[in-house]
């Protein structure tokens, strides 16, 4: 899978950078910090393939004013 970056938070500076990436599948991965026990708890129907991630509300905010 290829990734194309689209945008990551505005206070990262050279690392801890939760982002966003479109895959050349048409999906998107999103970087992010790990979530801890109890909010994972709190997820629906999680796959053993599956994880969950926090992101920063800046960087869905950039991408959806990216897009108006």
């Amino acid at each position: 899978m290829q990734l194309k970056f689209i945008r990551k938070w505005s206070n990262s500076g050279t690392g801890n950078c939760p982002a966003l990436y479109r895959a050349d599948n048409g999906n998107y991965v999103v970087q992010g910090w790990q979530v801890d026990n109890e909010t994972r708890a709190q997820l629906r129907d999680l796959g053993e393939n599956e994880t969950a991630v926090e992101v920063p509300a800046d960087v869905i905010a950039g991408i959806v004013a990216r897009a108006s």
